[in-house]
């Protein structure tokens, strides 16, 4: 194998396959990163044997080959490089790759490309494709409701459903839910639903950002693995097997009380609550007073925390209905938040023990609810 390419290249590359390489791993290979030297490309491929990350990048290729290469161990050295051609070489019949680029070079003893998991070919089921941008804020929208604990493996994934056109994505993890509708760019051939997990919907949104061409979408027909192509890189990935549950009783239908606020004033008394929140369980407590005449409605944020002390916020509100009162956990509310781009959020409420809902003003496809905290009022 002997092969040259710019160092930002390379170190862009690696940046993307590397978060696939294997943590902790019983099959040592999983490791390190493959490299394959093909026509006029460069091709890098990690796997930790539940996702699988590749990408290409434009090489200068005078001789092919392919050899595995401790992850860790080369991205740090490339990264350590100048911004200049780098040339990588591999004797025949030698397993230690060489790098040189400049006056600095190395070598570092690999392992047989032989060895390396194969990664997954996926090319029949059902197949579709969906702009990169609409795929991100969706994305964006739900993977931070997912559960992060392994108890019940279902809700760390996204349960996915594909029909015609629409693609609706949620995550739940006991304590609140995020249901997030986009639309396809291709309209499928059949129903599909599959749960894809957090961590490669996450990996996937890193890649996306660079990404103006719509992603290729491919589950097996088996409903086992699924592939996200891109311009210069793909990720095969594992899909949760099990029954996620059926999420749509849990959005209340009607609501007693519902304030609209503005979302960066909203965020602002979040997180001046949570300073205090942080010694009360999270806890922050909301009051909810319509408007008398001519004075506007208006919401109450407020935080205690017995030992340290307590704080009380007021912000401006649309409310229809009565007064209210519900407590949440403050975290839940900052993590929804953070991840609208509307100006204005409706906080729909029944009662202080029954679920609160949000939804951005000015679009209708995301609901998101989070189950109430019990506190003595």
């Amino acid at each position: 194998m002997k092969l040259s390419c710019l160092q930002e290249n390379l170190s862009r590359g690696l940046g993307i396959v590397g978060r696939a390489v294997a943590t902790r791993s019983t099959l040592p290979i999983t490791q390190n990163i493959l490299l394959a030297a093909e026509q006029s490309r460069l091709k890098l491929a990690a796997t930790n044997l539940e996702m699988a990350t590749t990408c290409w990048i434009g090489a200068k290729v005078e001789q092919e080959g392919s050899i595995t290469a401790p992850a860790r161990l080369l991205i740090d050295f490339v990264n350590s490089l100048p911004n200049d051609l780098i040339e990588v070489t591999l004797p025949p019949t030698s397993h230690t790759l060489e790098l040189k680029s400049g006056r600095f070079q190395a070598r570092i003893n690999g392992i047989d490309a032989e060895d390396f998991p194969p990664i997954p070919q996926i090319s029949d089921g059902v197949t579709t494709s969906i702009e990169a941008a609409a795929l991100r804020e969706g994305i964006a929208q739900v993977t931070f409701a997912a559960a992060t604990e392994e108890s019940r493996p279902v809700l760390t994934g996204i349960n996915a459903e594909l029909e015609g056109l629409e693609l609706n994505l949620v995550a739940a993890d006991g304590f609140r839910l995020a249901v997030h509708k986009t639309t396809l760019g291709t309209p499928v051939s059949e129903k599909a639903t599959v749960i894809i997990p957090a961590r490669t919907l996450n990996e996937l949104n890193r890649l996306l950002a660079d990404q103006e061409e719509p992603v290729e979408i491919t589950i097996n027909q088996q409903k086992t693995q699924l592939l996200f192509h891109l311009k210069n890189a793909e990720i095969v990935s594992q899909l949760i097997q099990g029954s996620f549950p059926n999420y749509s009783q849990v959005i209340p239908q009607s609501y007693t009380t519902r304030a609209v606020v503005d979302i960066t004033e909203f965020m602002r008394v979040a997180k001046m609550s949570s300073i205090f929140a942080r010694d009360a369980s999270g806890i922050v407590r909301l009051v909810i007073t319509p408007g008398v005449e001519l004075t506007p409605g208006k919401v109450t944020v407020s935080a205690q925390a017995e030992e340290i002390g307590d704080n009380v916020s007021e912000i401006d509100a649309l409310i229809d209905g009565e007064e209210a009162k519900i407590a949440f956990n403050v975290k839940y509310l900052s993590d929804v938040l953070s991840v609208l781009r509307q100006a204005q959020v409706a906080i729909e409420v029944t009662t202080p023990s029954s679920p609160g809902v949000i939804r951005p003003i000015g679009v209708d496809n995301y609901v998101h609810v989070v189950m109430p905290m019990f506190v003595q009022w």
